[in-house]
């Protein structure tokens, strides 16, 4: 057949599969909300049991296709490969013990994909040719590695909102404080205070006063939530509570010291981008303004220039 039929059925193809999830989707979603609604209503046992009974849903099935995908490559890495990863994937905001083998099976599936649309798009395009064998290595290549650069914007837009809304969090930590609260009631206070606008780190301030609660140290707690946001303002910020609990130092002092440590840090770091802003503003003037700037004036001179020139011949 020609391509040019070929082409537009697999385009129908594709857009009709994707309205048909997409459509799933949202059913799939009302059909939750209602679920909520009616438990709502009934007493709290008989709505706790329907909760219990209901977790296994599409994408529970989906997740665990996923992690039976990926577990073959799991068990195939070292102890270290496998720390570095779950520390990446606590970091994007995954921490179930099942996210390393679904990250995984992310990959092979997203291989197997995009190796069957590189195929697909290279015989369409160059037919049986080695031009089509470089479109499937390279598609399937992009697939392979779609997942991990999915996981990296995770991290750094999850990083980036912890950093940004860490500063507001001390300060209003050090009040509690201060005003004669413990540190537990604090982080409470907190996560009470800021979940409408800072819901990561009040997601991680919840977890780990849950962890206190259920009477975990508070060196593994604070060193877990450390390792588990991966921004260095808060491995500070836990390295420092750490040592006043153990010598017995005032931890509000402690921290008012990091709030004003870590406001001088971001005051320093804005400075140096308004710095570079200088030297990043060549490229566009060279490139986009200068150019426009010149024909604007050195176009009239020239045409006169030309027009002499010619006359004169």
């Amino acid at each position: 057949m020609d391509s040019g039929i070929i082409l537009p059925i697999i385009v129908f193809a594709v857009f009709v599969a994707g309205s048909w999830w997409l459509l799933t989707l949202i059913s799939s979603r009302n059909s939750q909300a209602e679920d909520r609604l009616e438990r709502m209503g009934r007493p709290k046992s008989l709505a706790e049991i329907d909760i219990a009974s209901r977790r296994d849903t599409g994408m529970s099935g989906l997740k665990k296709m996923m992690e039976g995908m990926g577990a073959s490559i799991a068990s195939q890495q070292s102890d270290l490969e496998k720390n570095s990863l779950r520390v990446k994937l606590a970091n994007a905001g995954f921490r179930s013990e099942t996210a390393p083998a679904v990250f995984q099976g992310l990959r092979i599936a997203g291989l197997v994909g995009f190796l069957v649309v590189g195929a697909v798009v290279g015989v369409i395009t160059e037919g049986l040719s080695m031009m089509s064998l470089l479109y499937v290595f390279f598609i399937g290549g992009l697939g392979f590695y779609l997942p991990g650069i999915g996981l990296w914007y995770l991290r750094i837009t999850r990083q980036k909102e912890i950093f940004l809304t860490l500063p507001d969090a001390l300060d209003l930590m050090v009040v509690c404080v201060e005003s004669g609260l413990g540190l537990d009631a604090a982080m409470r206070k907190v996560t009470d205070e800021m979940k409408s606008h800072a819901k990561v780190i009040s997601e991680e301030f919840a977890l780990a006063n849950l962890q206190l609660q259920m009477g975990r140290p508070r060196r593994e707690v604070l060193h877990d939530l450390g390792v588990r946001t991966g921004v260095d303002d808060v491995r500070s910020l836990a390295a420092i509570l750490i040592q006043a609990d153990r010598f017995g130092a005032s931890i509000g002092q402690a921290l008012r010291v990091q709030s004003d440590s870590m406001r001088t840090r971001r005051r320093q770091l804005a400075e140096e981008k308004a710095a570079k802003t200088a030297v990043q503003l060549i490229f566009p003037l060279v490139l986009f303004i200068f150019p426009g700037i010149f024909v604007v004036l050195v176009g009239p001179a020239a045409i006169n220039i030309s027009r002499q020139l010619l006359k004169q011949q």
